[in-house]
């Protein structure tokens, strides 16, 4: 199993400090010159450390050559349901026998993707070919930092650097094979996760975001600056979903508003910011008992309203990926 000590970005063994937080890394053009670099011990160091394109990038893009759509899930809020979302996206995918569907889990002070996808316990193999996937199923990989810890309840405790390191080695180590999807699980906000992960998909591509909020006002806040980070960085913003949109009572199927959407939710700042919208999903307690119990929602409630929902969602998405819906989901009914 790989070692958490092995993540480092180069350069760093000539650090005197610790990174301070929001470090741009020694490699960045901003070395030296940012405003964390004003009082950090390292200023003179990283100033004159070598400057210019990742020299890893070039085999992040051959690792990822065979990796058809990659996909990012971002939301500026916490607690708005993303990696749940991510995680039932890659069920949906992965109900096509025939097509293969990676996930990648970025929320490296947080993972929960090993919890929901039921391998809380499964830990990471590495032949000559890389760092190995685990498998929820037999189309269905999953890569995430969970895997490599000696306790399940162990606290990461990182700065920006050290993050960056086990991102670039997800990314170049991982050996996914041949992937129709890559679901990348983001944390929340707009920082060294992001900005990683980003940078080093540039020359590969990213297909586009997927943005997850809830209907209030005070989730729709802090989306709105995750669009515009899409904007900023070039990212397409292949929708926005509103999580949580009502509640279905899971004995009558009744739904009713449980976060009011007091500015008209995702649907109108979708409309506002010129961005899709993919569907709203109401919030079902089952997701919350599949996601704990590690079992695909799709299967275990197909009945479900919140079902119905996030197959609009999935074809939504098919469409902006120019996909043909019955190829990505061959059991919808017309």
């Amino acid at each position: 199993m790989p070692s958490l000590e092995e993540p480092q970005e180069s350069g760093t063994n000539q650090l005197v400090a610790p990174e301070p937080e929001h470090c741009p890394g020694p490699e960045s053009q901003q070395a030296g010159q940012g405003d964390a670099c004003q009082t950090c011990p390292n200023k003179e160091i990283c100033a004159s450390a070598p400057k210019g394109p990742d020299p890893d990038i070039p085999a992040i893009t051959e690792r990822l050559a065979d990796v058809k759509h990659k996909i990012l899930v971002l939301s500026g809020k916490g607690g708005v349901g993303k990696s749940t979302l991510t995680g039932l996206l890659a069920h949906a995918f992965a109900n096509n026998p025939d097509s293969t569907v990676g996930v990648l889990d970025l929320d490296l002070t947080g993972p929960s993707m090993p919890k929901m996808m039921g391998v809380e316990s499964e830990t990471i193999h590495i032949s000559s070919a890389g760092w190995s996937p685990v498998y929820v199923l037999d189309n269905l990989s999953l890569m995430s930092i969970q895997f490599m810890l000696p306790n399940r309840d162990d606290a990461i405790i990182w700065r920006g650097a050290k993050k960056n390191g086990l991102i670039k080695q997800f990314l170049r180590d991982v050996d996914w094979g041949d992937l129709d999807f890559l679901l990348c699980d983001t944390p929340p906000g707009t920082s060294d996760e992001h900005l990683s992960v980003v940078q080093l998909l540039k020359e590969s591509g990213i297909d586009g975001a997927v943005v997850v909020t809830t209907p209030q006002e005070v989730a729709l806040l802090d989306v709105r600056r995750e669009i515009q980070f899409c904007v900023k960085t070039g990212i397409k913003i292949l929708g926005l979903v509103e999580n949580m949109s009502g509640f279905v009572c899971p004995n009558c199927t009744f739904e009713s508003q449980i976060f009011q959407a007091t500015t008209g939710g995702g649907r109108a700042l979708a409309k506002e910011m010129g961005i899709p919208f993919l569907g709203s999903v109401p919030l079902d307690p089952r997701i919350g008992m599949a996601c704990d119990y590690g079992e695909s929602f799709f299967d275990s409630f197909p009945d479900s309203p919140a079902c119905k929902a996030l197959k609009g969602v999935v074809r939504g998405l098919a469409s902006q990926l120019k996909l043909d819906h019955e190829w990505v989901m061959p059991d919808e009914e017309p």
